[in-house]
């Protein structure tokens, strides 16, 4: 790495993050690493709770990541299924 502590946080410990690291001690990343690709995803996702940066509202933020995070599942369901590709 480069030294920069700024822009290795906002790579290795984003804000959008922190708030769950702040309540229970355990970053998204360690949790997401005991699942598959697209489970991990989605659960990201879910615990990110529209806290990404943007010019987007909370809510809109929230909504777009229960999308993304659905579209994660579904990528699972189709893997599963034989259906993805």
């Amino acid at each position: 790495m480069n030294g920069n502590t700024n822009s290795n946080n906002s790579v290795e410990h984003p804000v959008h993050y922190a708030w769950l690291k702040d309540l229970c001690g355990v970053e998204p990343i360690e949790i997401c690493r005991h699942f598959d690709f697209s489970i991990g995803n989605a659960l990201k996702y879910l615990m990110r709770k529209g806290k990404a940066d943007g010019d987007k509202t909370e809510d809109e933020k929230r909504i777009e990541d229960l999308r993304k995070a659905i579209f994660y599942i579904n990528d699972e369901i189709k893997r599963i299924e034989g259906t993805r590709f």
